[in-house]
């Protein structure tokens, strides 16, 4: 198969370029409106964000001429602006969804309004990449299931951490090594209790909303991450949270080793994370038996072993999620995706004491922070999953520290994302033939909003 990029210069050659809407223009989304701007073979034709102002300055950021950005609340609109060589800004991501166009990359990192978008792409027959990790944790494996069944690509989008692990993974995977860890490095202090008014202001110099940042600082974003690494690989976190471990890059290889050699692991094949000089990259720890295989190691600076390490010691995030969507178009390839079912739950824990008729806030807020445990312990257990935690009522008090469970809350009934999610648990359990899952999933993609 030819490189990706000569895959691009051939669409180039022949004038010809992929269609692409973006959903959600944050920080990311800008991000990327700038980046597919260098990139001939890709045109971002629509971005849809529910603040307008941000979905028309991506365009402005990236170097377009207000006069080449029109304001669309109709598909009508939509292809008139397209007819006139505009590129479209819109408050509701169903113009999106529903134009014609070749792929949509959905950026809003909100796991309802994710699911309500990757739902509606699919059933449009779009490939979809996603940058949304909350939700793809949440309903992942069902959306995966979805695409097949329409013959599109879901994606979780290159560049971020997951990515760039997968592709260490699939590396050492496809060169028949055995693989002890892999894991990330934490850009910053592990600190649970934080709560937006601690870093509000850094929060602001920064760009980001308070939420946003305390859910790196709390290490929620780590847990989800490294679940959603985990649901792709088969890979598990050798405890409740994962070890995260204070080293750095020349520790790697001693520290993730099993107990009996010195280490910290239980068990060989896991996620987990370390706080030390490796930020912002991703490693691999690895082994092999082969006495001729240590010995070329070696020979490569590699070291003694038994244990060695690889390193991808950068990502891009958004800048490279342009790369996810030529592989589905060009190549009918996923960056990468989940398995048919969950490998592990992240589930919410009190971040302080809770109240009855308290309402759980977004990740990153003052109820609750983040924790992997794998998925058959968690659902034992009735663990509430954090992708659907948002807006549920507490139905009596929750103790700071405590696993929150289905039946300590309310969940709202109008999500589309709790809604799938029931349909995962039932598709995982076999409860549900694929005729009728396939009905409901439809006929929820037809009706959502």
């Amino acid at each position: 198969m030819f490189a990706l990029s000569v895959d691009m210069k051939v669409l180039e050659a022949s004038g010809r370029y992929i269609r692409v809407g973006l959903i959600g223009a944050g920080q990311m989304g800008t991000d990327i409106v700038s980046q597919v701007s260098l990139m001939p073979s890709q045109r971002i034709l629509i971005a849809a964000d529910i603040d307008l102002n941000r979905a028309v300055n991506c365009y402005t950021i990236a170097g377009y001429a207000n006069g080449q950005v029109v304001v669309a609340g109709t598909l009508d609109d939509v292809n008139r602006a397209w007819l006139n060589d505009r590129r479209v800004a819109t408050t509701d991501y169903r113009l999106v969804t529903d134009a014609p166009l070749d792929a949509v990359i959905e950026s809003t990192g909100n796991p309802e309004a994710s699911a309500r978008a990757a739902l509606r792409t699919i059933y449009q027959r779009k490939h979809l990449v996603t940058m949304s990790v909350e939700m793809d944790i949440t309903v992942g494996p069902l959306l995966k299931w979805y695409a097949d069944q329409h013959g599109v690509i879901y994606a979780i989008g290159a560049g971020d951490e997951p990515s760039a692990l997968y592709e260490l993974y699939d590396f050492a995977t496809a060169l028949g090594l055995t693989i002890i860890a892999v894991g990330k490095g934490k850009n910053n202090p592990l600190n649970r209790e934080a709560v937006p008014e601690d870093l509000a202001d850094e929060a602001a110099q920064r760009g980001l909303t308070p939420e946003m940042l305390i859910e790196f600082v709390d290490g929620s974003k780590t847990e989800i991450e490294m679940a959603c690494v985990a649901n792709a690989t088969g890979l598990v976190p050798d405890v409740f949270g994962m070890h995260g471990p204070q080293i750095n890059v020349a520790d790697l290889k001693n520290t993730f080793n099993l107990k009996q050699n010195g280490g910290i692991l239980n068990q060989y094949g896991v996620v987990d994370y370390v706080i030390g000089d490796l930020k912002p990259g991703v490693f691999l720890v690895f082994t092999t038996d082969k006495k001729r295989l240590r010995e070329a190691l070696v020979l490569r600076d590699m070291g003694h072993g038994p244990n060695y390490v690889l390193l991808r010691p950068f990502h891009l995030c958004s800048m490279e999620v342009p790369l996810s969507v030529a592989q589905a178009v060009l190549q009918g390839k996923s960056t990468m995706a989940p398995q048919d079912h969950l490998v592990t739950e992240v589930v919410a824990v009190a971040k302080t004491d809770l109240k009855p008729g308290q309402e759980l806030e977004r990740i990153g807020g003052h109820t609750h922070y983040c924790m992997v445990d794998r998925y058959e312990r968690a659902a034992a257990m009735r663990a509430l999953p954090v992708g659907i935690a948002k807006g549920a009522v507490l139905n009596r008090p929750v103790q700071k520290g405590q696993v929150l469970t289905y039946d300590d809350v309310s969940l709202p009934s109008n999500l589309v994302v709790v809604a799938l999610r029931r349909l995962q648990d039932q598709w995982m359990a076999g409860e549900i033939t694929p005729t009728e899952l396939l009905r409901q999933l439809n006929q929820l993609a037809v009706h959502s909003t």
